[in-house]
């Protein structure tokens, strides 16, 4: 099952238990707009090149919509779209005044000059300015794009309407980005799980962690979960996988997988398998990489307890049935990764007061809306006897449809 359909299927279910009309429930599941432009640029050689660049703001009952703009050569509509109404049920459950959106341009960033991206990123700038806005849809990094890109965007936004700080978040710290943006989602990671033992009267001391993943998010909740006393007994990435079973030195992976841009060939641990990873004996999984990689072949090899989506959807609904029936307990993805475009809306607040915040108070904001966050999913589960899933689902569609009804947009 593709990630919009999992996303429709959640969304319905969801509406179900919630009890909405028919018509609110269509109304709700329509993007706002869907934007699709051409960008041509001359390349370093002189030549020209064109290639499709795209927005999908799907809701803004909220707020502003938000959402990352990706750089991928891939770049599937129907991926886009689910991935926009992903971020209005996310933004909804973490709280935070804003609807879901998301973009990007068909490319392969790694076959392009530097020159040549900011061409292509200021001619998108250029396509969409009087699309996006501080208070109308404010885009992120996401695959393939970075503070550089958010940065482009900014100057090329400001030309036709002056300095605009908050028109994007994950920008560089001297251009008005926050403090702690960088660690924000695998942070985040790091309080879900908290709040999530802290259910079953446990905590992350002496746990055993399995992380599928060593980019940005999976090496932060990898880091942080090792300085809280976890035990990261294997790691993968995309160059391979390491286990030790009296846990991995993380500070020392780290240095190694910088060095060599990866995980591979890490002497503190024995080579593995990679596709092995999901299913190592541990008590805690976290996949932060890629989507779809439970699935119905291998969830009922899966040894761990505890299953923290740290990508997004990374569990297939044939996998969640069959996990559920284990008594494996997930922790949702659109909890589970939010502390990202949390700390994204704080950088938001902060650029719209011009008033810049100690990178202690970021990570308090945060530790309390993510625990504050977990306290009204197991609300939601409570009140209509359902899974972490449909909690999380239930609470930030029931947000939403209530925004929408208050505004009087239902059909």
């Amino acid at each position: 099952m593709n990630a919009l359909a999992a996303t429709n299927r959640n969304f319905k279910l969801a509406a179900r238990l919630l009890g909405l009309d028919s018509k609110l429930e269509k109304s709700l599941l329509i993007p706002f707009r869907e934007i699709k432009v051409e960008c041509t640029i001359p390349k370093d050689d002189g030549t020209l090149a064109s290639f499709v660049g795209f927005r999908v703001q799907h809701d803004n009952a909220r707020g502003p919509m938000k959402g990352g703009i990706r750089y991928h050569p891939e770049v599937d509509p129907d991926e886009v779209n689910a991935l926009a109404q992903l971020m209005t049920w996310k933004t909804a459950v973490a709280n935070i005044p804003y609807g879901g959106a998301k973009g990007g341009i068909g490319c392969n960033p790694g076959e392009l000059s530097i020159s040549e991206l900011e061409r292509l990123t200021r001619v998108f700038t250029q396509k969409i300015h009087d699309l996006i806005g501080v208070h109308t849809d404010v885009p992120a990094p996401d695959m393939g794009t970075g503070p550089q890109t958010m940065a482009w965007i900014l100057d090329e936004y400001s030309k036709f309407h002056g300095y605009s700080p908050a028109v994007v978040t994950g920008k560089p710290i001297d251009l008005g980005g926050s403090l702690g943006r960088d660690a924000a989602t695998g942070r985040g990671v790091l309080y879900a799980t908290e709040a999530l033992l802290n259910e079953y009267g446990k905590s992350i001391s002496g746990q055993r962690f399995v992380i599928q993943g060593f980019g940005n998010v999976g090496s932060w909740a990898a880091r942080l979960i090792s300085e809280s006393g976890g035990k990261i007994v294997a790691i993968s990435d995309v160059t391979g996988a390491i286990k030790n079973t009296n846990g991995i030195d993380i500070p020392s992976l780290l240095k190694h997988a910088k060095e060599h841009k990866g995980v591979k060939g890490f002497e503190g641990g024995n080579p593995i398998d990679p596709r092995s990873i999901l299913v190592e004996d541990c008590d805690i999984l976290i996949p932060a990489a890629l989507g779809g990689v439970i699935n119905k072949e291998n969830a009922n090899e899966i040894r761990a307890n505890f299953i923290i989506e740290a990508a997004n959807h990374p569990t297939d609904p044939e996998a969640d049935e069959i996990l559920a029936r284990k008594g494996v307990v997930i922790l949702p993805d659109i909890y589970a990764n939010s502390g990202g475009v949390t700390v994204s809306y704080f950088e938001w607040v902060q650029n719209i007061q011009g008033f810049m915040w100690e990178e202690e108070k970021v990570n308090n904001e945060l530790k309390t809306y993510m625990t504050k966050g977990f306290k009204d999913v197991k609300e939601m589960c409570k009140n209509h006897n359902c899974d972490l899933r449909m909690g999380a689902f239930t609470l930030g569609v029931n947000r939403v449809a209530r925004a929408t009804v208050l505004r009087g947009w239902e059909a």
